[in-house]
């Protein structure tokens, strides 16, 4: 997929339905995602960043850049892209923003919003260790096709909760992450 057939799919007017999130019992603590774009020869990619393996929550889990809206940003989308920076060194100024998802809601009482953004190609990238174990990208168009997606579900305080997983390569790209790439996926193929 190139940027302008992503472009001319994200900006419809259906109303699109997102992927079930955690049912929180209170408004979600604020937190802003980048869902990283890069646009190769061989079409759009998602950069993905893996968690560092010694924290406490998530350890090596598959993830977007970003995190927990402080008081000095404006929204969600000024916390995605401050944490982008800080997390893997993509300033701002490489970053075109072109939309944002619906919020998600996290079993760990966060509210994400998704923000959408075409970040240059080969821009170096400085990871913070303490924070980013890794980063790689994943084909869009293997990301967003849900032959790709699979659902397990689970039993919460009386709720059937889905836990999306997406396999790649090596990997799974579960929990969250795949939720909004599912999001996501039902937004740009939405008939």
């Amino acid at each position: 997929m190139t940027e302008a057939e992503f472009l001319a799919r994200l900006h419809h007017v259906r109303q699109v339905a997102s992927e079930a999130d955690y049912p929180l019992r209170v408004a979600g603590k604020p937190a802003g995602v980048l869902v990283p774009l890069v646009n190769r020869e061989q079409g759009l990619q998602i950069l993905l960043t893996r968690r560092a393996l010694h924290l406490r929550h998530h350890p090596g889990q598959i993830s977007f850049p970003g995190g927990r809206q402080e008081a000095s940003d404006a929204d969600a989308v000024e916390a995605a892209l401050r944490e982008t920076e800080e997390e893997i060194g993509i300033c701002r100024a490489h970053v075109d923003v072109i939309g944002q998802l619906p919020a998600y809601r996290t079993i760990s009482g966060y509210a994400m919003v998704p923000v959408l953004g075409f970040v240059k190609p080969d821009l170096p990238l400085h990871l913070d260790k303490n924070e980013v174990e890794d980063a790689f990208e994943v084909p869009l168009n293997y990301a967003l096709d849900k032959q790709n997606h699979f659902i397990h579900w689970i039993e919460r305080q009386n709720y059937r909760h889905p836990i999306y997983f997406i396999p790649f390569e090596d990997t799974y790209i579960w929990g969250a992450t795949a939720a909004i790439l599912r999001t996501l996926a039902n937004h740009i193929h939405a008939d």
